[in-house]
């Protein structure tokens, strides 16, 4: 039905997260039809990513050097670490422009059933970097799901003899939301995280 090439191009897109047959039929038609530029640039800017773009290693976010733009910038709050799962966290949390201080970045969630324990992500870097005696705050910022909580947990439990203060992001109904449609273990941690106005 396909060329073999048009065929391999649908089969290699509808292996991205989110992309099932029909998005990557789609996709594909889309880049055989947009000019042959277009396509080139977007081929370059991939493999220019792929090539250029490594992990920072201080906080594991991503970074095009050793060190990434956050851990260099002076300006930051170096007193309080911000424990994330993914550099997507980072940039969700960055886009807010609340939080001024460092990140920590996982690099995943425990999740036992998969087999994924804390050596498999990054907790041994994040205890060694809590030594450092100006971290005052970390704020676990994980998901809100089992594994999150997992995560969070965990990290709790690792540093409650640390002389540290560990939060946990409140989480809650969304602006806009209706009560109706939220669940609700969301509902009840939105009353029990309620502050005073």
């Amino acid at each position: 039905m396909y060329t073999p090439s048009v065929r391999d191009l649908i089969e290699e897109l509808g292996r991205l997260p989110g992309i099932g047959p029909r998005s990557a039929q789609r996709i594909a038609f889309y880049l055989l039809r947009s000019e042959r530029t277009d396509v080139y640039r977007l081929a370059d800017a991939i493999r220019r990513a792929k090539d250029q773009a490594t992990f920072c290693e201080v906080c594991f976010n991503f970074s095009e050097g050793p060190i990434c733009e956050i851990c260099e910038d002076p300006t930051r709050d170096r007193s309080v670490i911000c424990v994330v799962e993914e550099p997507k966290d980072v940039v969700a949390l960055e886009r807010t422009k609340e939080y001024k201080g460092l990140y920590h970045v996982l690099q995943g969630a425990l999740n036992p059933i998969e087999g994924i324990g804390p050596d498999r992500i990054k907790v041994k870097e994040l205890l060694k970097r809590l030594t450092d005696a100006t971290i005052i705050e970390v704020i676990l910022c994980t998901n809100p799901n089992i594994e999150g909580e997992a995560t969070a947990m965990y990290l709790a439990r690792q540093l409650q003899d640390s002389g540290i203060t560990v939060t946990r992001i409140a989480s809650g109904l969304p602006v806009g939301g209706d009560l109706d449609y939220a669940d609700e273990l969301t509902i009840g941690r939105a009353l029990s995280g309620r502050r005073l106005l």
